[in-house]
């Protein structure tokens, strides 16, 4: 039997599929692609941006082996090739939700008691 990998080799590429999702416009492709297979043009439509800027952020996605491309006729359809992923964006995306919440949430929710008695206050 095989040692256990070494928990820093784990954590280093750990750390290189989170670096790959720092990027707002490779989430929305990750997002886009969870709901099924798509071209190319189809996911820059989605992001809004160029064929070429997305075709940088697919190429960095498929070099993390996060999502995987097929060649049909002239285009390249891609999808998911780890579709847990989607999975850990949406834990992290309910604690942004949390976040945004706490920042919305009006000051006046806030409520101070004087301690001291109503007569001493005034």
């Amino acid at each position: 039997m095989a040692a256990d990998p070494d928990p820093i080799d784990r954590y280093r590429l750990h750390a290189e599929i989170c670096k790959v999702l720092t990027d707002p416009k490779r989430l929305l492709l990750l997002a886009s692609l969870g709901d099924g297979d798509r071209t190319v043009g189809e996911l820059a439509a989605v992001i809004g941006t160029s064929l070429p800027n997305a075709s940088q952020h697919l190429a960095v996605l498929r070099s993390a082996g996060l999502v995987d491309g097929r060649r049909e006729g002239a285009s390249v359809r891609y999808r998911l090739a780890e579709p847990a992923i989607l999975d850990a964006c949406d834990i992290v995306g309910g604690i942004v939700e949390r976040r945004m919440a706490m920042r919305r949430a009006p000051a006046a929710r806030v409520h101070v008691v004087d301690p001291r008695p109503a007569a001493a206050a005034g």
